[in-house]
């Protein structure tokens, strides 16, 4: 009877952090998203110039912002505009965050969501690529270049700046690449990734990251409105292109059919006929059973 209670005994589950996929060559990843930064920032540059073309396009993206009524980029950046230190902090978030946050989100994808890594890096190729050919077909001049916006340069004003002080020569980006906002869709596809991927029931905070990013690209007047929406649809489209991975924990699981069904309550070796009790037998029994 010891023998068949031990037998009732289920495998020990999986470690939380487990997961069935396997985690991509890791040289081959290190290479894939080096050149995904490469290819950014070349091709930003490789579409730099355009002023005129790009002044216009700023022109006739400003009017359809007021045709449609859409709140002022003025209103956000008379909020940063209310202490320096505020400010200071709004060009350092846009400055700071955006590279080394998408980093950190993919190595730690690669390293605990391996699954949803490679869906977060495609996603990312996807979205980088459709936004350098919009940035190609329409240069577009930023906000805070725009004379009729009245907004100032938060960045050259009061620091820190990424941006050349002349932006047709810039060698570091291309200034004329407004439109769509790959600060507000990469930080966007790191919230849904990390939502998608998290198991913590407070995971859906991650949202403030791309929420607090449309704050500061507007209000530091380096982006429209209208640029992080262009972002946003991107990224929609290239979550439809890219199949998705299965929630944590119903993927690390076997299927079904390939788990060990458990072990029967009784042995697997015939019962031998019960010895009846008698004697001394009976009292030790009915001792234990006091």
């Amino acid at each position: 009877m010891a023998a068949g209670i031990r037998g009732t005994r289920r495998p020990r589950p999986a470690r939380p952090g487990a997961t069935a996929t396997p985690r991509p060559p890791l040289l081959r990843e290190l290479l894939l998203v080096t050149a995904l930064f490469l290819v950014y920032k070349l091709g930003r540059l490789f579409a730099n110039g355009h002023e005129t073309r790009a002044f216009h396009n700023a022109d006739r993206v400003w009017d359809a912002e007021r045709a449609v009524h859409l709140p002022g980029e003025g209103a956000v950046q008379q909020v940063l505009l209310h202490g320096e230190t505020l400010v200071r902090a709004a060009n350092t978030y846009y400055a700071a965050v955006h590279f080394p946050a998408t980093l950190l989100f993919l190595v730690w994808l690669y390293w605990r969501r391996p699954a949803h890594y490679v869906w977060s890096r495609r996603v990312l190729a996807l979205v980088t690529a459709a936004a350098l050919a919009l940035h190609l077909l329409m240069p577009l001049a930023p906000p805070r270049m725009l004379a009729e916006s009245g907004l100032i340069d938060t960045a050259r004003v009061y620091g820190p700046s990424v941006y050349g002080t002349t932006p047709a020569t810039d060698s570091m980006a291309n200034q004329f690449a407004a439109m769509p906002s790959l600060h507000f869709g990469w930080a966007l596809m790191l919230a849904i990734g990390l939502v998608a991927a998290g198991r913590s029931r407070w995971r859906v905070l991650w949202l403030l990251h791309p929420a607090l990013t449309l704050l500061v690209i507007v209000g530091t007047a380096n982006h429209y409105w209208f640029d992080a929406l262009a972002a946003a649809v991107l990224l929609a489209l290239a979550l439809l292109l890219v199949p998705s991975p299965r929630r944590p924990g119903s993927d690390d699981a076997p299927p079904l059919a390939s788990r060990t069904p458990p072990t029967p309550l009784t042995s697997a070796t015939p019962a031998t006929p019960a010895t009846p009790v008698t004697g001394s037998a009976t009292v030790a029994t009915a001792g234990a059973l006091r």
